[in-house]
């Protein structure tokens, strides 16, 4: 399958569109104003240099915009439905904009002229866009369904739960049989009815590099009810492939409360699992507000930072700043920035967590940390693109690695960029020993299962909250 064509097709078209759209709508609006206007067209349509600003500007603003709503993301994943949904909101949205930075002050006739003005431009816009779209969505569907490309898929399960969803899969659809690959052997499961079917790639132990050596893009868990506490293990093995698609047998209960959703009506009902999968709209405006919101808190706050630093320099020797390793976004270490709150070279030798009777703490420093004083460098590893505002707290690799031992889903974290505070930050506060960072971590984990706008918002709000009461841990 070729990504990169597919997506061509995609932005080729919405050019195409945003540009039909612009020349058909520029000679309707010269049309409504002035009926004789193809009496004289080269001279009213052909000369006129605003046709030509508006081939150039339109098809890049409309390109932007459909980027922004995550128009070309997973081409091959695409369903007609959903095409329809967010073809209609997006130009919806995108020519209410338009006409009013562009339409508002035009020349008409009446101001009735402006409604048919915006529903002509919507529909046209609609229209040209979607068809194209449709097309090539229906297009990669048919070629799915006739087995021409496809998703390389591995099972999880080897019991008569797996060979029963396998068989129902290729009774659907036979031409994705080629597709699957195999199956994995499930611990405790005797039972290998699958095995007559498909060939055994490996156990759960090797789950990763499986993956990587046969390139697959689909997991389905097809096991038994009672060991649906293996998806912790397997999430855990993948969370470093992004693009890999996992597939789960829903419950009684996953059909019962609507968990189950799926895009086709003819497919096996099966449940997709995602832990961080945020609409690129909302993944583009969170990186907007950290860099804002950032810039705008060190401007505002320049007084307690001069204030911080004041108080450091002349509570103990030592850097007014303290540097620290960091694990990041997909284990990619990086220098936090803090205002030191310990005495010089506290942290030499076997790296320590802090507590609340830690003699290393500076009076000046348990004053900061109380009120998150400390924290307030680390706007610069936002700006830097380090950090966010909110998110998991980024751990010393040494902790990480004993976290790991306890318990191994802590590495979903490491998928999404750390943040000066969290939701586990704000539930729990700063942990003294590895038993309390596993307890804060099914605050953060929960945090990856709702992550959105308004959960940063939520979380953000009563950070500020807690430093201005100071009741920080």
């Amino acid at each position: 399958m070729n990504k990169t064509r597919k997506l061509f097709f995609y932005i080729l078209f919405d050019i195409l569109s945003a540009a039909f759209t612009w020349f058909i709508f520029f000679i309707y609006r010269k049309y409504n104003v002035e009926r004789s206007v193809f009496e004289h067209f080269n001279t009213a349509i052909i000369q006129d240099s605003k046709l030509y600003i508006g081939l150039l500007v339109l098809p890049v603003f409309w390109l932007f915009l459909h980027a922004f709503t995550g128009a070309y993301t997973n081409p091959f994943r695409k369903s007609r439905l959903r095409e329809l949904e967010i073809t209609i909101l997006t130009t919806f949205f995108g020519t209410l904009i338009f006409f009013f930075i562009f339409i508002l002050d035009d020349i008409v006739n009446s101001p009735f002229d402006y409604i048919k003005y915006f529903v002509i431009l919507l529909f046209l816009q609609f229209i040209l866009t979607y068809i194209p779209r449709v097309l090539i969505t229906t297009s990669t569907i048919n070629k799915i369904n006739n087995g021409k490309i496809g998703f390389r898929t591995l099972i999880i399960g080897s019991d008569i739960v797996a060979l029963n969803v396998f068989q129902n899969i290729i009774k659907q659809t036979p031409y994705v049989e080629k597709f699957i690959l195999g199956y994995i052997q499930v611990p405790n499961e005797e039972d290998e009815s699958i095995s007559t079917k498909l060939p055994c790639l490996g156990t759960l132990v090797d789950l990763s590099s499986i993956v990587k050596e046969h390139q697959i893009n689909e997991l389905v868990i097809a096991v038994q009810n009672g060991k649906r506490k293996l998806i912790e293990t397997i999430i855990t093995s993948i969370s470093d492939n992004q693009n890999l698609m996992l597939k789960i047998i829903p419950q009684s209960q996953d059909f019962l409360i609507g968990n189950v959703k799926i895009s086709a009506i003819l497919q096996e009902p099966l449940m997709s699992v995602s832990a961080n999968d945020i609409p690129v709209w909302q993944q583009l405006i969170k990186r907007f507000m950290d860099i804002s919101l950032s810039a705008f808190a060190m401007i505002t706050l320049f007084p307690f930072y001069l204030f911080c630093a004041i108080g450091v320099k002349l509570s103990s020797k030592g850097t007014i700043f303290y540097l620290q390793e960091r694990i990041g976004l997909n284990g990619k270490p990086f220098q936090i920035i803090k205002f030191r709150s310990m005495v010089a070279d506290a942290e030499k030798g076997t790296p320590q967590l802090s507590s609340k009777t830690d003699d290393r703490i500076t009076k000046f420093g348990r004053f900061m940390r109380k009120s998150r004083l400390d924290e307030m460098p680390q706007f610069v590893n936002v700006l830097l693109g380090d950090m966010s505002l909110v998110g998991p707290r980024p751990e010393r690799q040494y902790y990480i690695d004993q976290i790991l031992k306890v318990a191994p889903h802590y590495k979903l974290l490491l998928t999404v960029k750390p943040g000066m505070t969290s939701w586990g930050q704000v539930k729990f506060g700063y942990a003294e020993n590895i038993d309390e960072m596993v307890e804060r971590l099914k605050w953060d984990i929960l945090y990856l299962d709702n992550m959105s706008l308004q959960t940063d918002i939520k979380i953000l709000i009563y950070t500020v909250l807690i430093v201005i009461k100071r009741t920080g841990k």
